[in-house]
């Protein structure tokens, strides 16, 4: 027997709000409404959400059974106690936060007046275009519920096309710094190395390193520091030194007169994956004292 249909109503029709409304549209539930602040967000809506009606919180609220609050994590407090002090939830809605910070604590405003809190992190980047979709299938979720509605948030995922994975309330903080350290500052580097080929007339330098990059992180998904190579992992501290001059004038000859971060980068994770190495400890002591060597910054 299928489970019954719900009618949806999404609060935030950003990238993640607009692609898991439109999932779950097709499979069936309703959805109510939308809520969409910017231009952008209105044009998503229409595109992943054709024929749904663009409305105030309020009236999604009357109109729904389950609630979406895809919003910013810092909104998300604000907005459940605003919600709650409306008076307009019935008893026994759904209240769904993609949030990956916030586990159910954060919607206590809305579990006191009836509502059902629950936790739902999709673990992927979002475009928010239909692209997205295919991506769900197979992504893990990460959910916080009560133990009576952990099986509610497991069908919603599973609907979705993810694997659920119970989180508890008080890992949600870590669990989130892990993936916005993995995912956002793995951006970072990976831009930073293509301004540093795109200077030395690499003409498409994302294709360049996409070889390397692909088997990099293949290996280290399968194998972790295990998978690292390079000058520190073999101690070669000449190589080390010549990289830091390198990007030390990449850094002091930025094109746009603005001192770059790249070295500091390089300092920091170099660090990292020295404290991982297993090479003598005279070669350990020579790459330290490079890599904390701190020359004053020509912007200090």
């Amino acid at each position: 027997m299928n489970a019954p249909r719900l009618g949806i109503g999404v609060i935030g029709a950003g990238r993640v709000g607009a692609v898991l409304a439109a999932a779950l549209r097709a499979e069936g539930h309703a959805i109510t409404g939308a809520y969409a602040v910017s231009d952008a967000s209105r044009d998503r809506a229409a595109d992943l959400l054709p024929g749904v009606p663009l409305l105030g919180v309020p009236e999604i609220v009357e109109r729904s059974e389950m609630l979406l609050l895809a919003v910013p994590d810092d909104q998300l407090g604000p907005l459940a106690a605003g919600i709650a002090a409306t008076g307009l939830s019935p008893g026994g809605q759904l209240a769904v936060h993609t949030s990956g910070l916030h586990g159910i604590e954060v919607l206590a405003p809305l579990a006191e007046v009836g509502c059902a809190p629950l936790a739902i992190h999709p673990a992927m980047t979002f475009t928010g275009t239909r692209a997205d979709l295919s991506r769900l299938i197979g992504c893990p979720m990460a959910i916080t519920a009560a133990d009576t509605f952990l099986p509610v948030a497991g069908a919603l995922v599973v609907e979705l096309g993810g694997d659920p994975e119970v989180l508890a309330e008080g890992d949600r903080p870590l669990y989130h710094a892990s993936l916005a350290h993995a995912a956002n500052h793995l951006v970072v580097l990976v831009d930073q190395a293509r301004e540093a080929l795109a200077r030395i007339g690499i003409a498409d330098p994302g294709a360049y390193l996409r070889p390397l990059l692909e088997a990099s992180l293949d290996e280290s998904l399968r194998h972790g520091a295990r998978a690292l190579t390079g000058p520190v992992m073999r101690g070669d501290a000449g190589t080390v030194a010549t990289h830091l001059e390198a990007l030390e004038d990449l850094d002091t000859t930025d094109a746009s007169g603005v001192r770059g971060d790249t070295t500091d980068t390089y300092r920091a994770l170099a660090l990292a994956a020295l404290s991982r190495a297993k090479i003598p400890e005279s070669s350990r002591a020579r790459i330290r004292g490079l890599l904390e060597e701190n020359p004053p910054r020509e912007d200090a």
